[in-house]
């Protein structure tokens, strides 16, 4: 069980909770259940109704709990960047080691030392990174544990988050019976699952994770997160056009901007995309070309609001575009966003087995910056009840039911003999 280690990550959004269990095995990862579980009372960066979330929180872990055979009970979070700030300190320590190398624990002081600076009464401190290490005058990325030095220093980025929506989040997953083992910024999580960090040294990357109400633009540079900002515009939002003129619920309007409308064609279908029965008892239907000319109005106020939101970056330097969250699944965005910012823009969509949506991005991230903090934390505790799971999964022990000479083989030669008869 030493090379196995089992997690489970949670996202609430402002439409939904994602609840992703995985596992590490050999340093290959492996999803084993995924929940997506409706709610409302959380929008605009506040929980209105934390009972809903709570109520959705709990519905998430029992679903998944009772398919796995085991209870979830701790969890990685994912706090939405509204009102995210960094600040960034050298963090230097002296080297206590007897024998004057570097260790773990010397890594773990200077994160002390960085998180005893003011961040003000409205920011939580929510994560800390550390950057680079600097040990007799040489940086590098690579934690420089074992290496002789009678110093130690640590570029750290304090990640911090609005203190009131941190707190009810937070508030709210105890409230569902789950204790939270690690927290991380939504599009800090991005970044980790779209190895962005690592495209962002050279170059500007942009993240854009637009969900249902709102899109947060987050970007990366010099390989850190650096600022975020919340565009209250997403895929509900362009989806509320058609929402007006037919009658539709959100959630079928939302469904249908993502997977019926190929916004960059000149031309679009006539075939029907949806049929439904009005009030009445009649048939009514939407064609492709009439749900793409309903929503152009909203889709070009969000590539105009964005390319302003974008423009001063653009201008520092190359920038690249990422798509993801719910958006990441519409069809056709990347390309008028491409053709509006004059810059490369694609959109994200995860690889694993398990996990292929958009909208999973960040919840899948949090599992691979949760295990690259492993070796400073030590954390090994596993999100599971491991007794149960093992008992779920395992057919060792068990006793046989029914007749044991019952077996297929044997039912088999009493069919060719019986036929031979």
């Amino acid at each position: 069980m030493s090379d196995k280690q089992i997690f489970a990550a949670l996202e609430a959004v402002d439409h939904e909770v994602r609840l992703i269990v995985g596992e590490f095995f050999n340093t290959r990862f492996n999803i084993i259940k995924v929940e997506r579980t409706p709610i409302e009372g959380f929008t605009g960066g506040v929980i209105t109704d934390p009972e809903a979330v709570v109520k959705g929180i709990r519905t998430a872990a029992h679903d998944a709990a009772k398919m796995i055979g085991a209870d979830i009970e701790k969890v990685i979070v994912a706090m939405p960047s509204f009102g995210m700030k960094r600040y960034s300190v050298k963090s230097t320590v002296p080297v206590t080691g007897i024998d004057g190398a570097v260790t773990v624990e010397d890594i773990r002081e200077a994160v002390r030392k960085a998180q005893s600076i003011n961040i003000g009464k409205d920011l939580a401190l929510i994560q800390t990174v550390c950057v680079k290490y600097t040990v007799n005058g040489i940086t590098s990325r690579r934690i420089p544990t074992g290496e002789k030095a009678n110093a130690l220093t640590v570029d750290i980025d304090l990640l911090c988050a609005d203190r009131q929506l941190s707190f009810d989040i937070v508030t709210c997953v105890e409230q569902a019976g789950l204790q939270v083992i690690d927290i991380f910024p939504d599009v800090f999580a991005v970044a980790k699952e779209a190895a962005l960090f690592e495209q962002a040294v050279d170059q500007n990357v942009i993240v854009l994770k637009m969900e249902r109400s709102s899109t947060t633009l987050g970007l990366l540079s010099k390989g850190r997160l650096t600022t975020c900002i919340v565009e209250p515009q997403g895929v509900g939002t362009i989806g509320r056009a058609v929402q007006e003129k037919y009658g539709l619920n959100s959630d079928v309007c939302a469904e249908l901007v993502k997977y019926s409308a190929r916004l960059n064609e000149k031309v679009n279908s006539t075939n029907p995309v949806y049929i439904w029965a009005d009030a009445d008892g009649g048939t009514q239907k939407i064609n492709e070309q009439q749900l793409c000319d309903c929503i152009r109005g909203n889709v070009e106020k969000w590539l105009n609001d964005i390319q302003k939101l974008c423009q001063p970056i653009l201008q520092a330097g190359p920038t690249a575009v990422i798509i993801t969250g719910e958006g990441g699944e519409m069809q056709g965005l990347k390309d008028l966003l491409q053709k509006k910012l004059g810059c490369e823009v694609r959109n994200y969509i995860p690889d694993t087995l398990g996990g292929r949506n958009a909208g999973l991005t960040a919840c899948l991230g949090l599992f691979y910056a949760f295990k690259d903090k492993q070796p400073i934390t030590g954390f090994t505790e596993n999100s599971l009840d491991m007794d149960a799971f093992m008992d779920a999964v395992s057919y060792r022990g068990r006793e046989t039911t029914g007749n044991p000479e019952d077996t297929i083989t044997k039912k088999l030669k009493g069919i060719l003999f019986d036929g031979k008869k």
